[in-house]
């Protein structure tokens, strides 16, 4: 078995221990598809749990599931002792342990060397057990006051222990993805809300969706296969690129992001196909006629909308959707306070946990801050657009193209230090392109406090009216 696994590794140039994920990663879809025809209840908890562990322990080995118990008995324990304040303690215990597993193994180096480890998984998994926490904390509170996300998924009743631990390990979507709500999970199990079979159409085929998704998981990863040997990271420490001009080491860092992408989508095109096939991905119907069934509560990844994306605004908003969702509900709405707006301090805040959350390397903590920055840049460029009266539509046109390359700047600039994960490779790469994706970001905020933009166009023709 050995010799045939490492055969089949080399054939398509990975590391045994990744090929053994890759295999049972896949493994999920079909495992996803045999929890759609068990009763509901009781047995699809256990199938559920039962899966996720048996994945785990494929991929990863006995440790893992051990490494997994720990946040999630921590979550469990708080949640029966604390209530009131078991969001925030499974917050504060959920993330050290996570953060002392990422600097015990140091997954990043493993990572970007070929390897892989249970590290990944324990990160989705840590965000699943403090959003059930905070929910059942949430349960305490009165509805008048709450954000519509915490209305719809707060608990009142504590999840028995079988019903948690599937929610976790859930047919082993928490290897990638994508974050949904328990209370999503439990309708789903016991066949509720939108997924009750008593309501004519209410359960729809997911079988169109999940070739679609299918499908679209094998063209990605065509795509990484081809570019990976023509733009690899290595590059960046290579004689050759220093002897490079500018502009041909700028357009290097968009075709060394463009490329590493695709694995991206790869691995969430998948995760979208089991989660799609299980019946978990259904999230309603449109108001179309016919109505047709939305599948969003599946998708982590909009490729066309990251790829054109008109303003760095919207990246949260098609790149790591679900998670994006999660640090909007758990972080940055809980940052602001009553009455007042959200600023910039939010923002960075929400960016710095996502940044811990990935690990504690530099090349993280640089591209979230640089996020941050390059967020805020784009806000000023559109507040800038919104001010142009519609009659003068070629400025407003021109505000939105710039608006669109410097999205497409600064995201390629930032996301090298997402990659090469050091310091020294970080800065270099940044430094090796006059810091251009830092500086102009910075520039424009501080431009924005100078000229500042004034009431959108659309307010001032309504007081005139």
């Amino acid at each position: 078995m050995e010799i045939d696994m490492d055969s089949m590794a080399g054939a398509i140039g990975v590391s045994v221990p990744v090929l053994r994920f890759l295999l049972c990663f896949v493994a999920t879809i079909p495992v996803s598809f045999l929890a759609r025809f068990l009763p509901p209840g009781l047995p699809k908890h256990l199938y559920s749990a039962a899966t996720g562990a048996l994945l785990s322990y494929l991929s990863f080995g006995f440790s893992s599931n051990l490494h997994f118990l720990v946040p999630m008995s921590l979550g469990y324990a708080s949640m029966i002792l604390c209530r009131p304040r078991c969001g925030i303690i499974t917050f504060f215990f959920g993330f050290a342990y996570l953060i002392a597993c990422h600097v015990y193994y140091m997954s990043g180096d493993l990572w970007k060397g070929g390897g892989i480890d249970a590290t990944g998984a324990l990160m989705v998994l840590t965000l699943k057990v403090i959003s059930c926490a905070m929910n059942y904390s949430d349960g305490l509170l009165k509805e008048q006051g709450l954000r519509e996300a915490q209305k719809n998924n707060r608990l009142i009743k504590l999840p028995s222990l079988i019903e948690y631990f599937g929610y976790c390990l859930c047919c082993g979507s928490h290897f990638a993805g994508p974050v949904y709500e328990i209370k999503d999970y439990l309708d789903w199990t016991e066949e509720k809300g939108i997924w009750s079979r008593s309501e004519k159409g209410s359960v729809p085929s997911p079988y169109g969706a999940t070739i679609r998704a299918f499908l679209q998981a094998g063209v990605c990863m065509a795509m990484y296969l081809y570019l990976v040997p023509h733009f690899p990271l290595s590059r960046f420490t290579d004689p050759i690129y220093q002897e490079w001009g500018f502009w041909k080491r700028l357009g290097y860092q968009y075709m060394s992001g463009f490329t590493a992408r695709w694995k991206y989508y790869f691995i969430w095109s998948i995760s979208e196909a089991a989660i799609i096939i299980s019946g978990l991905g259904f999230s309603g119907w449109t108001k179309s006629s016919p109505p047709k069934p939305r599948w969003d509560r599946a998708i982590n990844v909009d490729i066309l909308g990251v790829e054109f994306a008109k303003s760095a605004v919207v990246i949260p908003l098609v790149w790591n959707i679900q998670v994006s969702t999660w640090l909007r509900h758990y972080v940055y709405e809980r940052l602001i306070q009553a009455g007042r707006k959200p600023g910039f301090f939010q923002l960075l805040a929400t960016q710095t946990i996502s940044a811990i959350w990935h690990g504690l390397y530099p090349g993280y903590i640089i591209f979230f801050v640089q996020s941050a920055l390059m967020i805020s840049g784009s806000k000023v460029i559109y507040r800038w657009q919104q001010s142009v009266p519609p009659t003068m539509s070629l400025i407003k046109n021109a505000l939105s193209f710039v608006n669109f390359v410097y999205t497409v700047l600064v995201l390629n600039y930032s996301c090298v230090g997402f990659l090469v994960l050091s310091l020294q490779e970080t800065l270099a790469s940044y430094g090796s392109v006059c810091y251009i994706g830092t500086i102009i970001p910075i520039a424009i905020i501080l431009l924005g406090l100078v000229i500042k933009p004034g009431k959108p166009a659309r307010l001032k023709a309504r007081k005139e009216e």
